[in-house]
């Protein structure tokens, strides 16, 4: 009995001391992952003046958020702005462009923050835009489906495999860029599987009142975003992207900070207060919800001043050959067949376009006129979008992700959805508040312009200004003489008047 008592305490003292030293481990953890991460975030910590964020600098860096519409700002905007000899080469992986060359203006990846570690800091303006993080979500599930759905045309995974195209350092391709790269396979070979499944009997056929929903078919939206390849890549994408702190991170501490916030949810905040102070500090901060609203804000607070650059000197955007070879030269596009009913070609994930804009940018160009080139091209964009979308959705039919589907989720799915992307959830509101501070000072600087523009004297030798002057002044000359006659006719009656009176 007494050794049965004995051995009672023994087992109570080792739980005991099991637990202890279990405790004294996470709160060790934590403490280092807090290090870890204040360490990154005091390092991080933005050192740049409020009064230069409106001035573009020398060098523009498109931060491209995956699914926020911001190929339509490259193919629309930026391409009728820059020319292609002033484009930094294109590369989604590795830095293959030499900024030492002058005519390198601007920089479009789908790299993270950290790519400006690479680029001259004070000489380096940062645009980039910003989506709903759920709306994001769904876009991102959806168009890794569109992307590997497309690769169903084969009767197997190996055959699919044995057809992709090897790497080149001249071209891009979807598969080259984050984070399809990643995303893509991951979905490309779940699709197989659950066709190869499918046919052999091993999946019932789901109803077809969820979409998200017919595992049969698809990767079911719930399964998608629980996967850890979800929370290591989508989840609070947009804030980690604009921290720096993705898996394509050029930070050699980022794999830790980011293992740490993963561990430890609460030191986000950390990561999250990093992101939004870059956020203050770019050039320009858009928004896919508000794409109209947005574009005419982009168009006047960076448009404008790419073209009044090119207006004071011109010969910096005299287009140059672009069949060059890999020393600081143009990445090319892997090109995609064409869409069936255009004679247009794009690249295989719509990520990138072939077609090129080989004009010199108008400085003379309005933001409006600017505006209606942009319009003109995102209408015909998005025919091209729309056209691959449904030859793609067909392979895996009845399946097709619309915006009514979208209604259609469970609000719980919807719930799920926020609380995973908190930080994004965040960003995304302290980035609303950027947006309408943009507004006003745009509006501001609008006004000042009208004022000055008020008060500066007309150039007479100038016929469009003599024509203005004109039009302006006839109708005060007219207003003069009238007002003359009418005063003299007055002064006249008068005077009649007061003679007859005096008679």
């Amino acid at each position: 009995m007494e050794m049965m008592r004995r051995a009672l305490i023994v087992i109570s003292l080792l739980t005991l001391l099991s637990f202890v030293v279990q405790v004294y481990s996470i709160g060790d953890s934590y403490v280092e992952c807090e290090r870890v991460v204040n360490k990154w975030a005091e390092s991080s910590a933005e050192n740049v003046k409020s009064e230069d964020k409106l001035t573009l600098k020398d060098l523009l860096f498109f931060l491209h958020i995956p699914r926020t519409g911001g190929r339509a700002y490259y193919q629309c905007f930026l391409r009728k702005l820059y020319s292609l000899d002033q484009e930094c080469p294109r590369s989604y992986d590795k830095i293959r462009f030499d900024l030492s060359k002058p005519n390198c203006n601007i920089v479009v990846s789908h790299d993270d923050y950290s790519l400006m570690s690479k680029l001259p800091n004070d000489r380096t303006s940062v645009v980039t835009i910003l989506r709903d993080p759920v709306e994001r979500l769904f876009s991102t599930y959806e168009f890794a489906i569109e992307v590997a759905a497309r690769s169903l045309v084969h009767p197997n995974l190996t055959s699919a495999l044995s057809k992709v195209k090897p790497k080149s350092s001249r071209m891009v391709s979807t598969m080259d860029i984050w984070p399809w790269k990643y995303l893509v396979p991951w979905m490309r070979e779940d699709l197989f599987a659950r066709r190869d499944a499918r046919r052999l009997g091993k999946l019932k056929r789901s109803a077809l009142s969820d979409v998200y929903n017919t595992e049969d078919v698809v990767m079911p939206l719930h399964e998608f975003i629980n996967h850890p390849i979800a929370h290591e890549i989508i989840h609070n994408g947009a804030t980690f992207q604009v921290a720096g702190l993705t898996n394509s991170s050029y930070l050699d501490d980022a794999h830790e900070v980011r293992r740490c916030v993963r561990k430890h949810p609460s030191l986000g905040q950390l990561v999250l207060e990093v992101a939004k102070g870059r956020l203050d500090q770019m050039l320009y901060v858009g928004f896919t919800e508000y794409h109209k609203k947005s574009a005419l804000m982009f168009a006047r607070m960076v448009g404008l001043q790419v073209l009044s650059r090119s207006k004071s000197a011109p010969s910096d955007f005299q287009p140059k050959s672009t069949n060059q070879n890999n020393d600081g030269s143009s990445a090319q596009v892997v090109p995609d067949k064409a869409v069936e009913g255009t004679d247009q070609t794009t690249s295989i994930g719509d990520e990138v376009s072939t077609a090129t804009d080989t004009s010199s940018p108008k400085g003379n160009m309005t933001a409006e006129q600017l505006m209606r080139k942009y319009e003109d091209c995102i209408e015909n964009s998005h025919k091209v979008q729309k056209s691959r979308r449904s030859m793609s959705l067909k392979k895996i039919s009845p399946v097709n992700f619309t915006k009514e589907a979208r209604r259609l989720v469970p609000d719980s799915m919807l719930e799920e959805m926020k609380i995973l992307n908190s930080l994004d959830m965040e960003l995304y509101r302290h980035a609303q508040s950027i947006f309408l501070q943009q507004q006003i000072l745009m509006e501001d600087h609008e006004k000042q312009t009208k004022i000055l523009a008020e008060n500066v004297p007309v150039e007479m030798d100038a016929p469009r200004n003599f024509l203005l002057l004109l039009v302006t002044l006839v109708p005060l000359v007219l207003f003069s003489v009238v007002v003359m006659l009418r005063r003299n006719f007055c002064i006249k009656y008068f005077y009649v008047a007061k003679m007859k009176k005096a008679g």
